[in-house]
């Protein structure tokens, strides 16, 4: 789901197992990254970090050399005994408040970051890796998502309604999170469902549609997602609908599957 703080800040209890553990790890990235604002490029480097720190989002880092630094000013906001200095990014007249950070000082752990700057991916306008646009954050290369055909029986129950029974169900793996279960809509009960204005992106997947559901005399709001044109590297799931099993009571071959426990719970 979208959220309004930003996603490098966030502390994500379901980030995959990487190999380095809890360590902050930092690595050259082969990519070449572009970040911008107000139709300007803002940063435009071939030679950006990785960063991964525990249980958090990767972070693209830029050479200083690459970045725009007339366009980055000290955030007047910003704490002067911080470990980390914060900019904000102005161009025109557009700006946007503590848009990017650096250690000038940085600790032993972070000691290659130093003469480099980060960016806030949601206070930008646009990213790109070499011509393709991202978005959400950069991709993680320890990160794995695996869709496949199943003939398992797969039924969905919305307070006690069935809304869903399919024996075609594609199941997506990615790493750190729940199997996700997606239905033909052949297999879905469409009337029951209604389109909702919610929309979120996956940089993995693409862009989601939401669906309400109304069963069991209630509603719930934006239990059903689909991606109706994923990214080309995750065609398997097109037009397919997934439950939250967070929310619904989920069989699998006649077994109530237990209820997983993440940030959508």
């Amino acid at each position: 789901m979208d959220t309004q703080q930003p996603l490098e800040d966030l502390d994500l209890t379901e980030a995959p197992q990487r190999p380095f553990g809890e360590a902050v790890w930092i690595e050259d990235s082969p990519r070449r990254v572009r970040v911008y604002f107000g139709n300007v490029a803002v940063a435009d480097s071939e030679r950006v970090l990785l960063v991964f720190e525990p249980r958090r989002l990767p972070v693209y880092w830029f050479p200083l050399a690459d970045v725009r630094m007339d366009l980055l000013r000290p955030a007047p906001s910003a704490d002067p005994g911080a470990l980390a200095a914060r900019h904000d990014v102005a161009v025109g007249d557009r700006v946007s408040e503590e848009a990017a950070w650096s250690y000038p000082d940085p600790d032993p752990d972070r000691a290659r970051l130093k003469d480099h700057v980060a960016f806030y991916w949601n206070k930008m306008d646009a990213w790109f890796e070499e011509e393709d646009e991202v978005f959400v954050h950069p991709r993680d290369p320890y990160k794995r998502v695996d869709v496949v055909h199943s003939s398992r029986h797969v039924r969905i129950e919305v307070d006690g309604e069935v809304v869903a029974e399919s024996s075609r169900p594609r199941l997506l793996f990615e790493t750190g999170l729940p199997t996700r279960y997606y239905l033909p809509k052949q297999d879905v009960r469409m009337d029951l469902l209604v389109a909702s204005r919610t929309t979120t992106r996956c940089p993995y997947k693409g862009l989601a549609s939401y669906w309400d559901v109304h069963a069991g005399g209630g509603v719930r709001p934006d239990l059903v997602w689909g991606y109706p044109a994923p990214i080309p590297e995750c065609p398997k799931i097109e037009n397919l609908l997934s439950f939250f099993n967070e929310k619904v009571d989920l069989y699998v071959d006649g077994v109530l599957q237990a209820r997983p426990i993440t940030h959508w719970s």
